[in-house]
């Protein structure tokens, strides 16, 4: 999903001359179902309703710029996507971010061979995108505008055919990573989404989208021009 300025049509005629694949084009970065994620082994058994309580704080409710993003529902997600600290096991240098769409985690390096590393969802089959970018620019809150493509797809999204202001509800979340690729704009995001039972999922039309708790960890330690690799199979 991604937000539109008056550039975009140019920056749209750059990309399929530069060889970006139509179906980044055409992303919204909207997941397609709410299903359940199912299929996993709970989360040792505590105190707290089966979740570790570091857990329970680190995805409770949070306010933000004036917006209260709601806890997470942990029985809905698969303990393996919970954000942690990790072994790197990508290589790459402190401060890059690394997006294994395949294992659906993302990375981002610290020193020492460390990464923190977070669930994420990603884009269904044929909207993918994959390579090295840099994060342009980030915004939090930010406005959502779905592409015409989209709304031609989903006749409902017309009235968000201006934006849809930021809020809990807006598909881009609590905040978004704009990424480019040789300065150019590769309608790729990665930003929160209030559907945080599609961590774990390859369900939305392209773009990387994290709970909302941890896109606010993310954005917080990933400054403006940092490295981003998109790839599929980091992690053996």
């Amino acid at each position: 999903m991604h937000d539109r300025d008056p550039r975009m049509m140019s920056r749209r005629r750059l990309l399929l001359g530069a060889g970006i694949g139509a179906g980044a084009l055409l992303t919204g970065c909207t997941s397609n179902t709410r299903a359940l994620v199912s299929g996993f082994a709970p989360s040792p058994m505590t105190a707290f309703g089966g979740v570790d309580p570091q857990y329970v704080s680190m995805y409770g409710p949070m306010e933000d710029d004036g917006h209260l993003i709601p806890a997470i529902n942990l029985r809905r997600v698969n303990p393996i996507y919970y954000r942690q600290e990790v072994a790197d096991p990508t290589g790459e240098r402190p401060g890059t971010v690394v997006v294994d769409t395949a294992a659906k985690f993302a990375f981002v390096v610290m020193p020492g061979g460390r990464a923190m590393r977070y669930g994420v969802g990603v884009g269904r089959e044929g909207f993918g995108w994959s390579g090295r970018a840099n994060v342009q620019w980030k915004r939090r809150w930010p406005t959502w505008t779905p592409p015409r493509e989209m709304i031609e797809r989903k006749p409902d999204l017309e009235p968000y055919a201006n934006g849809m202001e930021g809020g809990i509800m807006n598909p881009l979340g609590a905040r978004a990573l704009y990424l480019f690729q040789n300065g150019r704009d590769t309608l790729y995001r990665l930003h929160g989404s209030p559907e945080y039972w599609t961590i774990g999922t390859a369900d939305s039309s392209g773009c990387v989208r994290f709970m909302n708790q941890d896109i606010v960890d993310l954005y917080d330690r990933v400054p403006t021009g940092s490295p981003v690799i998109v790839t599929q199979g980091v992690v053996a």
